[in-house]
């Protein structure tokens, strides 16, 4: 059988017909009926780049040039709010030796001082973009390794490369340093004006320092003055006694913090007790964090074990009970094919495919959906995108898939990507275009 293909008018007015919308995905339900998974079949009216209308099946517009969806799930284009493109690529020259947390530190770091020119981080965040568009993302946070003197190259390269991909993929990026770092006020202050100038977001991993709420309260203060979002790493560990997320939340609610804050990995705290993850998770409501949880990149770090036994746990951190609080709740792509994890190709339905196995997006599927698309997009302070709404820009992914099941069970490599009311053929890159950077 012929694989079956859609094919927009080149011109004017039409409707996306026979095609099934997830509520979590939706601005608006009214009117509409889903099924256990929350899917409904629907139509979605386009005219000029914007989606005019949704609305239930039979009730198109006359004379409206229609396309037949084949009842295939349509997503809204992915948001993927945390990733390492200055890391991106470099597994064929500098792998993890052993696969631990350890051994990608040591591997990066000895990268980054060797080979991380401009030129060869702007080809490599080339290459990670080009597959995040073909896979359907929209928009895209990057951590950027910040340290001395790596902040002065890739920061003006990121700025080159956003301008770039304006119009396809809206890009942010936090800068990336050990927190400890930030005792050097003099320096700490450099790196803040330069992410400023940079129009960044403000970040660091977080470790259990002696002086750690100092240290957030130096962050916390200079976003402040400086008007920028913060985006932490937190408690990459299954150390019980890694409680950042914890401080973290104390900081934001003791500086009584107006923007946006976004804490990714949280993973120690499935490790804590019953009593601690309640008080901590508590706080982060009433701060009103965001948490982004890497399910592929932590079961790929956490847990790893030298002596021949097999990881007893998933490495990812409590979104359910996080959901239950009303805490907005991501899952992001975070390293692609360096020694952080070895796989991956900034896919965000791969992501929602792992993470709904690996966190158990299932069961009910519940408002998951809007953790690669809506929430993401909140937690990035980003309007009109990861949702579907009248007056809204109809960026669009067409899956065959037509249930969780059928979605979840393939690649879906073929998937339909509309962007602005157009369809665009977008191919990831093939892996060639950087064998030069390989070499030695």
């Amino acid at each position: 059988m012929t694989p079956r293909s859609i094919t927009l008018p080149a011109s004017g007015a039409f409707s996306l017909v026979n095609l099934r919308l997830h509520r979590a995905h939706l601005a608006q339900t009214e009117g509409m009926v889903f099924d256990t998974e929350g899917f409904g079949l629907a139509e979605v009216d386009i005219a000029d780049g914007t989606i005019t209308g949704i609305r239930t099946p039979g009730s198109n517009q006359a004379g409206a040039d229609t396309v037949d969806c084949h009842g295939g799930i349509v997503f809204p284009a992915f948001v993927d709010c945390h990733t390492h493109i200055d890391k991106g690529h470099i597994w064929g020259r500098k792998p993890n030796p052993n696969g631990s947390f350890p051994g990608a530190l040591t591997a990066v770091g000895e990268d980054r001082k060797a080979r991380w020119s401009a030129e060869d981080v702007e080809r490599r965040m080339e290459f990670s973009l080009n597959c995040a568009y073909a896979h359907g993302t929209k928009a895209l946070r990057t951590h950027l390794d910040s340290v001395p003197p790596q902040e002065d190259i890739s920061w003006p390269v990121f700025d080159t490369v956003r301008e770039r991909w304006k119009g396809r993929i809206e890009l942010q990026a936090a800068c990336l340093f050990g927190v400890d770092e930030a005792r050097d006020e003099a320096w700490f202050n450099r790196l803040a004006d330069l992410v400023a100038r940079h129009n960044g977001v403000l970040g660091a991993v977080t470790y259990m320092v002696s002086d750690i709420d100092a240290l957030l309260d130096r962050m916390f203060v200079k976003a402040m003055d400086l008007g920028l979002d913060l985006d932490f790493h937190a408690d990459e560990t299954d150390d019980v006694g890694a409680i950042s997320l914890d401080r973290i939340a104390d900081a934001a609610l003791r500086h009584s913090f107006e923007g946006k804050i976004l804490v990714g990995h949280c993973c120690s705290l499935a490790r804590q007790p019953d009593d601690k993850v309640k008080s901590t998770l508590d706080k982060v409501a009433r701060a009103g964090l965001s948490v982004v949880s890497l399910p592929m990149c932590n079961m790929y770090l956490q847990d790893r074990r030298s002596d021949a036994t097999t990881p007893r746990w998933r490495g990812v951190t409590l979104l359910h009970e996080m959901a239950e609080r009303g805490i907005n709740v991501c899952v992001a792509s975070d390293n692609t094919r360096d020694p952080f994890y070895a796989y991956g190709d900034l896919d965000v339905l791969e992501v929602y495919r792992e993470a709904t196995r690996i966190v158990h997006f299932d069961h009910p599927v519940g408002a998951w959906p809007a953790t690669v698309a809506g929430n993401p997009a909140r937690a990035m302070g980003l309007a009109d995108t990861g949702v579907l709404s009248v007056g809204g820009t109809a960026d669009l992914v067409l899956f065959r898939g037509r249930s969780l099941t059928e979605l979840l069970s393939r690649p879906e490599s073929r998937r339909t990507l509309i962007r602005h009311g157009k369809l665009i053929d977008a191919t990831v890159p093939d892996y060639s275009e950087l064998d030069d950077l390989m070499e030695p």
